[in-house]
């Protein structure tokens, strides 16, 4: 599998394998273990990046802290409205990017995301008032920020192609090849522009006469570092901020020198704005401090970038024994995280949907795998074929065996299970001393291996990886393998009955079955191990016969929930010829048919049905299935009625996300019988508990959402941008009269969407539908189209008074002349005139750059400025709309209005549409018991995992032990013990005594957090007891 592949390769870094990165020096030299660089060990890319904004942020809030913050206070505008724009602004931008706080979801998403926000929120915040207070012109910074930004840009990508061209023609060293990530350039000509600006805004563009700067120099050192005549030290002197800063801008980021100093680049420099009391003499000739500072940026990016990529080998150094111990240690999984049920960007969540309709409608009644493998038999007695009878193990005088289902979700949860499977015992701390349960000799996986769909990256990435991390498979195995001949046991073996390892057969589940089984049965019934498992099935079913008289029938029930005929021929013949009259069958599905039916007021399985009933008869004492991802128990109580099984256990806890247990705290009846609630976990009461997750935590988990609900949002109130009469609102004197003003704006924007408007009623009507279809049909047609109704109607609620709060923030900043004053490009027009008055260009530098671009240079960030400038394009074209009508707007021009517009409502609706879904969600799994898959799989818990571990004893009972994980470690590292412990040659991973590679790196390890939440015995029928009769 893909997963050794990668502990190899991280293997081979560290011990020194990777010969493409080694030279002949060091083959000469016998280094073992070498380090680069070239290959470094941050999981973040753009590691120096993050150093530099640090930088950036810490000299900003300096010289902020410098000019007298307290001032903003002062001098901002008493008007309640401000506020609250602030308030409402900072408020739905921090929102929205909650869910990326702190840590880095996805690389690209959350980049995007970062900037995205930093965008549009400081575009709409330089519009906003007051911030001239704290001595940072917004619109200079921004304009002047752009040029910076737009010129690194361009020279930054010119270097590196001329640099990919050495390396082309070979001048450069052979790593110099390895072209570097665009997103990287763009980050640093990002933060080269920050910090260019943060300079600009603070120490400004001043040329400073030489022999000031002498003196100036000379007074900053005895500031530093003398004390005054009053006997104060410097210590006292840096209190005084401002002096400091000014200190600073005048003597550290001084001017280089002057065009006479640099004739050759005189001619290709912007000169600083000459500062003097009165008049001055001339112009400058002094360098730009700016001009010099963002060249000393350019520099050394260029400086190391070529050091690190033109030098190769010298920059390889020896690796000392205690860095690559502590090396080892910091290595980690490659596991996947929960899958996103509500991603709106997931191929594989689309595949799985196509997936599922394909196989309903091909494989249901027209197509079945199980078919084609009863075709294949080539035994015509099915009770006597190996294929299908696994008869190996029934001569043990006792047996631990292993229950798990529905593994395949995040790589943390279904590690954790693996773990402790393959521990070669679990300690159970009881009142009594230490209890130790032993490693099964069989494990049982009841289907649903991979989510969503089954493929080949899946199976992968999300089963076999994490059970080969837990219990490595032989030595001499290849991930590509085919077994052509099953079971290929272990060289110097001869029959499957002398193989005292652990072994595993698996049915398959829905989610299997979404590819018509053609992926479970290449890397199920064609391969040989999982992990450190023997495979030794063929088939999808099986049945196994085990000591004492005890069996286990593996049913497949594909996608309709039953048996085909040819699997219930195989089982009914088996009853009857093989299975004696006090001998007892375990029956293994993967859904349970027993709860589903009851929950969904159905039945399905009639096949297997009877085959319990009218051929078992009585012999079935335990039922276990998965796909519900908890665990329950019910037994049959006390009757003088037939009774045709006496447990009935489901464990749906092997990795996958919770389900909950209360919505089926009613069930209690199965075939006539009466059965009693037993055992759950998690409870009934934390169950419900755990579904108000989703009104706090919906979004946090599920931000992928953000690319339905903010479309569904904007469809519902396309039609009604622009509101040009919103000012009423504001005109009213009390605030009891702005809301009812507020009401009745609302209200007639929904009579104007009834009767006018196309694209927000057929989205209204589409999402009416099917918000009705979405409610489970469990519930009479009146109560869906009542919930589906309401639920539609917050939508519709808060979609439209977001629509208005933006309309209004927008006709607020119009009237008090913050936007559409002077069209489309006043940042532009405005920065021009600052260019010219502040950035001396005598030799017409820019004159220059113009023609050689053919009118590119001012062209490109001209427009790039008025796309920034959203507000501004979006504040211009309404008012436009609201003049001349929308007839006057060209189609391109409409297209970059509702553009705008989408950009800000996309912010603000995000959170909202996430709130609405999850309080909508809690409210239908707690009170109308309806969602229980939609409401838990949202929360993607990768905590409460369990398995059941069986033990058929000496006397023939079987004696039953469901051991649980509350907490799920979320990051895990080296087992030291496992790699310090001695391993032979051709030794097979179940003789280890640490088997598991990875150890929790956080909280409790599971092997010592593991607890028993249910034990009970299942006795065997005596020879004179009725097999009918509960035990």
């Amino acid at each position: 599998m893909k997963c050794l592949e990668k502990f190899e390769v991280q293997n081979d870094y560290l011990m020194g394998n990777n010969k493409q990165s080694m030279s002949p020096l060091l083959d000469t030299l016998k280094m073992e273990r070498v380090s680069t660089i070239l290959n470094p060990a941050y999981p973040y890319p753009h590691e120096h990046s993050r150093h530099t904004i640090m930088a950036v942020v810490v000299g900003c809030l300096f010289f902020i802290s410098s000019d007298n913050m307290h001032t903003l206070i002062q001098k901002l505008d008493s008007n309640v409205k401000w506020w609250s724009m602030y308030l409402c602004l900072i408020g739905f931008f921090y929102f929205f990017s909650s869910p990326f706080i702190g840590k880095t979801i996805k690389p690209s998403y959350s980049n995007f995301s970062r900037w995205y926000v930093v965008w549009t929120f400081v575009a709409a915040l330089y519009h906003l008032p007051s911030f001239q207070s704290m001595g940072v012109d917004l619109r200079m910074n921004l304009s002047l920020f752009l040029t910076i930004y737009v010129s690194s840009v361009v020279f930054l990508t010119a270097f590196h192609i001329i640099f990919l061209g050495l390396w082309y023609v070979g001048i450069v060293a052979r790593v110099a090849g390895k072209r570097p990530e665009f997103f990287t350039i763009i980050q640093n000509c990002a933060v080269i522009s920050i910090a260019c600006c943060v300079f600009y805004s603070h120490c400004g563009n001043r040329a400073i006469q030489r022999d000031k700067y002498l003196d100036q120099r000379n007074s900053l050192y005895s500031m530093l570092f003398m004390k005054s005549e009053d006997g104060n030290s410097w210590l006292s002197n840096f209190l005084h901020m401002y002096e400091l800063k000014d200190q600073i801008c005048s003597s550290w980021f001084a001017p280089v020198g002057s065009a006479s100093d640099y004739p050759l680049l005189s001619k290709w420099v912007i000169y600083g704005e000459l500062v003097c009391s009165g008049s001055c003499a001339g112009p400058s000739d002094e360098i730009s401090p700016l001009y010099s500072l963002w060249a000393t940026f350019i520099g050394l990016y260029i400086a190391n970038y070529v050091v690190e990529r033109s030098t190769g080998w010298a920059l390889t150094h020896p690796l000392s024994l205690s860095k690559y111990e502590r090396l080892k240690k910091q290595m980690k999984p490659d596991f996947l995280d929960m899958v996103p049920w509500y991603s709106g960007t997931s191929a594989d969540l689309f595949k799985t949907m196509f997936d599922l309709l394909v196989s309903v409608t091909l494989f249901v009644g027209r197509f079945d795998m199980r078919m084609m493998q009863a075709a294949m038999n080539k035994v015509p007695d099915e009770a006597k074929d190996g294929d299908l009878l696994y008869d190996h193990l029934n001569e043990r005088d006792e047996l631990w065996f292993d229950f798990v289902a529905d593994t395949g979700d995040g790589g943390n949860s279904s590690y954790a299970v693996a773990r402790l499977l393959a521990q070669p015992s679990i300690q159970l701390k009881t009142d009594s001393p230490m209890y130790a349960l032993p490693r099964g000799d069989l494990l049982l996986i009841g289907g649903d291996l991979a989510y969503p769909n089954p493929s080949m990256f899946t199976y992968e990435k999300r089963f076999f990886c994490p059970f080969e991390s837990a219990l490595q498979p032989p030595p001499w195995y290849k991930a590509e393998h085919i077994a052509l001949i099953k079971p290929e046991i272990p060289f110097g073996i001869t029959d499957l009955h002398q193989y005292d390892g652990p072994q595993c057969f698996i049915i398959p589940g829905n989610h299997d079955w979404f590819d018509g089984l053609h992926t479970f049965m290449r890397y199920i019934c064609h391969k040989s191990w999982l992990g450190g498992w023997l495979l030794p099935q063929k088939k999808s079913y099986f049945a196994l016969q085990l000591p004492k008289g005890w069996w286990i029938f593996g049913l497949d029930l594909a996608l309709h929930c039953d048996i085909d005929v040819y699997q219930f021929k195989f089982f009914a013949e088996l009853c009857k010829d093989k299975i004696g009259e006090n001998d007892s069958v375990i029956v293994m599905t993967h859904e349970p048919n027993w709860l589903l039916d009851w929950y969904w007021n159905e039945t399905t399985g009639k096949n297997a049905s009877h085959l319990i009933c009218d051929y078992l008869k009585g012999r079935c004492k335990l039922r276990i299935a998965g796909d519900l991802h908890h665990y329950m128990r019910h037994s049959v109580m006390p009757s003088e009625k037939p009774v045709h099984v006496q447990h009935l256990l489901v464990n749906g806890c092997g990795g996958a996300f919770l389900h909950p247990t209360h919505v089926f705290k009613n069930f209690s009846k199965f075939h006539g019988a009466a059965y009693d609630s037993k055992a759950t976990y998690p409870s009934f009461d934390d169950s419900s508990k755990i579904a108000l997750g989703n009104i706090l935590k919906f979004r946090k988990k599920n931000w992928q959402f953000d690319i339905i609900g903010g479309v569904i949002y904007f469809v519902l109130v396309f039609s009604m941008f622009p509101q040009c009469n919103v000012i009423q609102i504001l005109q009213e004197d009390s605030w009891l009269g702005r809301l009812k003003s507020f009401s009745t704006t609302l209200c007639n924007a929904f009579a104007y969407m009834l009767q006018y408007s196309y694209v927000s009623s057929a989205g209204t009507l589409i999402l009416m539908m099917s918000s009705y279809s979405f409610v489970p049909s469990k519930l009479s047609r009146k109560r869906r189209a009542l919930i589906g109704v309401l639920h539609v109607l917050a939508h519709m609620v808060a979609s439209f008074i977001l629509m208005l709060l933006l309309e209004l923030g927008i006709e607020i900043c119009i009237r008090n002349h913050l936007l559409a004053t002077s069209g489309y490009h006043t940042l532009y027009e405005w920065y021009r005139a600052m260019e010219i008055e502040h950035f001396p260009d005598p030799t017409g530098l820019r004159a220059r750059m113009e023609k050689w671009t053919f009118g590119l240079y001012p062209a490109c960030i001209k427009y790039l400025m008025s796309a920034f400038d959203i507000p501004e394009v979006m504040a211009v074209t309404r008012g436009n709309i609201c003049n001349s009508g929308m007839e006057s707007l060209s189609r391109g021009s409409a297209i970059i209005y509702y553009a705008s517009v989408f950009l800000y409502f996309w912010v603000f609706s995000t959170p909202v549409v996430s709130l609405i879904f999850g309080s909508y969600l809690y409210i239908c799994i707690n009170w109308f018991h309806i969602h229980f898959d939609e409401a838990f799989s949202s929360l993607r818990i990768a905590n409460y995992k369990a398995f059941t571990r069986f033990h058929i004893t000496v006397d023939g009972d079987l004696e039953v032990f469901t051991l649980a994980v509350d907490k799920v470690p979320k990051s895990w590292k080296l087992d030291p013990e496992w790699d310090a412990e001695v391993r032979l040659p051709q030794q097979l991973s179940h003789h280890r005594r640490f088997p598991s590679k990875w150890k929790a790196a956080s909280g409790p390890d599971p092997i010592n957090s593991v607890r028993v939440v249910d034990h009970f015995v299942i006795e065997r029928t005596k020879p004179n007891q009725s097999p009918r009769q509960p035990t």
